[in-house]
């Protein structure tokens, strides 16, 4: 990813060149037209000024022949004749080339050249001079080196401009960045965004304010309706329990009422189990769990392990375990024990008899693989309710749990089928 400014520098420096590209050409352009139009005056400047000197040494007939054939022999590119009154109407300007006789080269020059008719001793003469223009060449190579120059003069100080701007003007922006990255719902701390005079910055501020205070508010009506309904549900769902179980121990059932009572039973208990269930997710969702606790997570597993050693037998499972010692992570200990829990029991649920299941923890992962016959549906897996198994003794909420979880402590989790293994990893 690219600063804002990176991606607005270099669209800026690609028009510049382009502008700089075409100005080249145009400088060219508008240098020889310049220069065309001074050489212009500076010949007629010298026609204008020869007519006036012969005339002012006021040479008969004779003597002005003999002064202009000395005058062509010592001026090169002039040329002054004898023409009748009607040879040229106007001032003719004409540019030609030619190649240059006085050097050893072989070289094309340009000249500038003037056709004015003068008057002489009252005598028309037509009077020619050519004037040898700059190299065009060296002329586009001198505009184009002095563009490109400046060009990276132009890009040079746009780039430290462009820092220095990042470090002043965008400063206001990172320092709101950098409060909404430590804002936290659970500890409903105020962002106080410094004041600035850029109107964007305020308008932005004030935005997010009305975000915050909105998202704030439905947080904690969130938050009490998770607490009222651990409250509100659980109560009456123990009570009718308490019946039901009260029930159950009558004498006088008969066996029908006995297996409808029971079933009601089962329900009662599942519902309570998918309350408890909902109720945890939920409040992860809304991060009501401190995460910064140091856990010792082999600890962790190994009494659960223990604990679930009588699940074990009764499906005659035979479990390996290669856990790492003193593994500690960031977390919450509640959370962590869930976790383990719910992936351990999800691999006896969906074990076969005489079965095995391997666990595995190292430094950065932690591994459950059970053995099956067939891999599960990926897109379900971790959805809410969903049943990858005829076994309904879950709550189908399982390992949304372990997901949630993972995601709340900032790790991974995969699913893989591998030699007729499910094999869930947790990166940590």
């Amino acid at each position: 990813m690219k600063p804002l400014l990176n991606k607005t520098t270099k669209p800026f420096i690609i028009y510049v060149l382009i502008i700089l590209g075409i100005s080249i050409p145009v400088y060219y352009g508008v240098v020889d037209m310049i220069w065309k139009g001074e050489l212009d005056e500076h010949n007629k400047t010298i026609a204008e000024k020869t007519a006036y000197e012969f005339n002012h040494l006021k040479l008969s007939d004779e003597e002005l022949d003999k002064s202009i054939l000395l005058w062509k022999s010592i001026q090169p590119e002039t040329n002054i004749e004898r023409v009748t009154l009607d040879t040229l109407k106007r001032d003719l300007y004409f540019t030609i080339e030619k190649p240059e006789l006085f050097t050893t080269e072989f070289q094309i020059e340009r000249y500038r050249g003037l056709k004015k008719i003068l008057y002489i001793n009252n005598r028309p003469f037509l009077f020619t001079i050519q004037t040898n223009i700059e190299e065009s060449q060296e002329m586009i190579a001198v505009i184009a080196i002095t563009t490109v120059f400046f060009f990276f003069i132009i890009v040079l100080g746009l780039l430290l401009l462009n820092r220095r701007l990042s470090v002043t003007v965008w400063e206001p922006f990172r320092k709101t960045l950098e409060e909404l990255k430590n804002f936290n719902l659970n500890h409903h701390n105020n962002i106080k965004f410094e004041i600035t005079n850029i109107k964007e910055f305020e308008e932005l501020h004030q935005s997010l304010n009305k975000l915050i205070d909105h998202s704030v508010s439905v947080y904690k009506r969130r938050k009490e309706f998770t607490e009222n309904a651990s409250h509100e549900l659980q109560t009456p769902l123990a009570i009718i329990k308490y019946k039901v179980d009260i029930l159950l121990q009558d004498e006088n059932l008969t066996e029908k009422q006995y297996l409808i009572a029971e079933d009601i039973n089962h329900a009662l208990t599942r519902s309570a189990r998918i309350n408890k269930d909902l109720l945890l997710l939920t409040k992860i969702e809304n991060n009501q769990f401190d995460s910064s606790e140091k856990i010792s997570f082999d600890q962790i597993l190994n009494q659960s392990i223990e604990l679930l050693d009588e699940h074990f037998n009764q499906k005659n499972i035979v479990v390996t375990s290669n856990i790492a010692s003193n593994i500690i992570v960031n977390g919450n200990s509640s959370l962590i024990e869930i976790l383990i829990n719910n992936l351990l029991i999800n691999a006896i649920r969906h074990t076969h008899y005489n079965g095995f299941i391997s666990i595995t923890l190292r430094d950065q992962s932690f591994e459950v693989a059970n053995s099956g016959t067939e891999k599960l549906d990926d897109k379900l897996l971790f959805k809410r309710f969903s049943k990858l198994s005829k076994n309904n003794k879950g709550t189908g909420l399982g390992l949304s749990i372990v997901k949630e979880i993972s995601k709340h402590m900032y790790w991974t989790i995969h699913y893989t089928f591998e030699n007729n293994n499910h094999i869930f990893i947790v990166n940590l």
